[in-house]
């Protein structure tokens, strides 16, 4: 395996991050998860500006243009001669001292691993997920905004950790107003009757890609979608559920605080957003290969 890292590619075993890199010392900085799909990477661009986005909230110079980074993730993937891959780019402060102190790194670190994942086996698109309500809530919009896509996951580990005591596949994370943000690593749909709805990103919601595109797939599904405040109750009395994101693409639900999500199999909206959405991702995005 081949990984980038600050312009050069390096074996996985000589590939080293310093002890003194902010990202290591204080999870201070951004990243991407990024799918490739039958030699094309998937909504590329719409990721490399999310991680500029995010960079530039927190204040981090990317010393590379948009252009220059989606040729490392490209590079990365031909390096290690992939097709289909999921690809991890991270952006840190860089190497500092002990203080946490930003202006103390001089230059980011970029890196860029490309390699397969496999989050859920197959069987679980078919039978769906076990999910709980978290007891950890989301971090308040006021105290770190869930559209930064950074590398401190502590609050995400902990809701995860919960899930691990309690034998859940995924878990609902609630804000500090008792609504639904999202999941730990997934963003969340619902639908009841005829009505599609998903946890706006004021709630605490990440902005997925995969969140994203299917609300753009949406339309040609039949299907209209609302961002609305969701409570405990809507999910628990919902006709199906299911999770969106790059890692996992789309999943269905099939029980939730021990009550049962519609007739506890895949219900026929969630059957046709997994079958678009995998027919998309299969023929659509960037070129790895000329």
């Amino acid at each position: 395996m081949k990984i980038y890292i600050d312009g050069k590619f390096h074996n996985k075993e000589d590939a080293k991050i310093s002890v003194f890199d902010h990202g290591l010392l204080y999870g201070d900085g951004v990243f991407e998860g990024i799918r490739a799909y039958n030699g094309r990477v998937f909504r590329l661009r719409e990721h490399i500006v999310r991680l500029f986005d995010s960079a530039k909230a927190i204040m981090l110079s990317i010393p590379l243009t948009m252009t220059e980074v989606e040729e490392v993730v490209l590079e990365t993937c031909r390096q290690n001669n992939l097709s289909d891959a999921y690809i991890r780019l991270v952006v840190t402060r860089g190497i500092g001292d002990l203080g946490l102190n930003p202006i103390k790194c001089p230059k980011a670190t970029i890196f860029c691993i490309a390699t397969g994942i496999t989050i859920y086996p197959d069987a679980v698109y078919e039978q769906g997920l076990k999910l709980i309500t978290a007891a950890t809530q989301r971090i308040s919009q006021n105290s770190l905004s869930s559209a930064i896509k950074s590398l401190n996951y502590l609050n995400q580990i902990l809701v995860r950790l919960e899930g691990n005591l309690a034998g859940a596949d995924e878990l609902i994370v609630l804000n500090h107003e008792g609504y639904v943000a999202e999941c730990s690593a997934d963003n969340i749909f619902v639908l009841r009757g005829n009505k599609l709805t998903t946890p706006p990103i004021s709630a605490g919601a990440l902005g997925g890609i995969t969140r994203q595109t299917v609300m753009e797939l949406a339309p040609q599904i039949g299907m209209l979608i609302n961002e609305t405040n969701l409570t405990r109750y809507d999910l628990w009395t919902a006709d199906e559920i299911f999770l969106t994101g790059t890692a996992v693409e789309v999943v269905p639900v099939r029980e939730l605080d021990g009550r049962v999500i519609g007739s506890g199999k895949i219900g026929p909206c969630t059957r046709k957003f997994i079958d678009a959405y995998r027919n998309l991702t299969r023929c659509s995005g960037t070129t790895i290969f000329n």
